[in-house]
């Protein structure tokens, strides 16, 4: 009778035992979920929408900050220049001081820079945003590990208390032995006499 009390506590601090294992097993196949579902967010972020005037001034600004682009300035304006120069009456459209040339320059200029700064500007606001995404994952992975922390505490605390109740148990068992054993001792004992 005393051994199928003492086999019922056992299964009882081990069906406990289970429990809290299978708690944070769960616990933790909670977190690896939340983990995944930010990874899946960072590997495949939203898709931006952009109009054709900044897919344009992008394309521009690549262009226009190329070596293929200084290379092509470059040989048109000296084509200009020694054809102009070359050229004999009518057939030179803009004669030595070159003022067409320079027009032509300025309007570039003019046109070229808002442009790139338009492009800057949406790369700017791109940067700015993953600044915000590095924040806030930062801040995402700060809260988890306070929450683990949580997490950990309450565990550590359940098991000593669990450690306590066991010792409990066993504290019991044993005075329930040494009881018995002395009962048995003082029986025999006392038979003997």
């Amino acid at each position: 009778m005393a051994r199928k009390k003492a086999d019922n506590e056992l299964n009882k601090l081990l069906t406990a035992r289970n429990a809290r294992m299978h708690k944070l097993q769960e616990i933790v196949k909670e977190a690896i979920d939340e983990q995944e579902l930010i990874l899946n967010n960072l590997a495949h972020p939203p898709q931006e929408v952009i109009t054709r005037g900044q897919k344009l001034a992008d394309k521009v600004a690549a262009f226009g900050g190329s070596w293929g682009f200084i290379i092509a300035f470059f040989l048109v304006l000296i084509a200009w220049i020694i054809y102009n120069a070359l050229a004999v009456g009518k057939a030179a459209f803009d004669p030595y001081p070159f003022i067409l040339m320079n027009l032509v320059l300025s309007c570039l200029a003019a046109v070229q820079a808002p442009v790139i700064m338009m492009s800057q500007n949406r790369q700017e606001e791109k940067d700015r945003k993953r600044s915000e995404n590095d924040y806030l994952i930062n801040l995402k992975a700060e809260l988890e590990l306070r929450s683990l922390h949580q997490k950990m505490d309450l565990l550590l605390q359940d098991e000593v208390r669990s450690i306590s109740e066991v010792q409990q148990e066993h504290y019991k068992l044993l005075r329930t032995m040494d009881h018995k054993l002395g009962l048995l001792a003082a029986k025999h004992g006392g038979g003997g006499a």
